[in-house]
């Protein structure tokens, strides 16, 4: 999933976009209210993680706006005031759920398959390319001959090449955007996960084809 984080402390903002890309997630930070809203006016995310004490624009004020003007994307309130009372007003306020720090890393994980799940009807968010879908979420691959279970990381890659079809990308943007920017990820990596990626097409009957473009990356297209 495209994940905005809308979160001010730095240190959490590091380990949470390690915990969220580990599990297949993209992920953009915003470290103030305004940044949050903003990015979310000219971005595309499938959910929002959202921290209550925001400089700027706080938290309550940033669900507000958001609600306000629109948008249904489901939205994680992270926050350390958790009494029943800043519960309640946050959901009042349109968060989908609301989960207080300090959290364990595993449920935190569960509740955003949760949110994916409740808002496409129990499917995840679905990217589709020529003959197949991907349920990013759930980790489905669906071809004509059927579907599979895939990695987060191969959904996270899928999800990105699919979204993309056509376009020749290249191998540093593709380790930016399923690795991170900052992580120490080798090249080869990304080569077994293209290996896999293209297995795992095979095994669904699709004719989607991830193509080499030498001395660029890798484009998919419908052969």
């Amino acid at each position: 999933m495209q994940i905005l984080l809308v979160e001010d402390d730095r240190i959490l903002c590091e380990f949470l976009e390690q915990l969220l890309r580990r599990d297949g997630h993209c992920v953009t930070i915003s470290t103030t209210g305004f940044a949050g809203l903003e990015a979310l006016r000219t971005g595309e995310f499938d959910l929002m993680i959202l921290d209550r004490m925001l400089p700027e624009l706080d938290g309550m004020r940033l669900l507000q706006q958001v609600r306000g003007e629109g948008f249904t994307l489901p939205i994680l309130m992270l926050t350390a005031l958790g009494t029943p009372a800043d519960k309640v007003e946050g959901l009042d306020a349109g968060a989908d759920d609301y989960l207080t720090k300090p959290f364990d890393a595993a449920e935190l994980l569960a509740r955003l398959r949760a949110l994916a799940r409740s808002r496409s009807g129990g499917y995840g968010v679905l990217v589709r390319c020529g003959d197949v879908a991907l349920d990013a979420a759930a980790r489905l691959l669906t071809g004509p001959v059927g579907g599979c279970e895939v990695s987060g990381r191969e959904a996270a890659l899928l999800a990105f090449l699919f979204r993309n079809a056509g376009q020749v990308l290249p191998r540093e943007l593709l380790l930016d955007r399923v690795w991170g920017a900052d992580s120490e990820v080798e090249e080869g990596n990304l080569n077994n996960y293209i290996f896999f990626a293209r297995r795992r097409l095979l095994q669904v009957g699709s004719r989607v084809q991830i193509q080499t473009v030498r001395g660029l990356g890798y484009r998919v297209c419908e052969c």
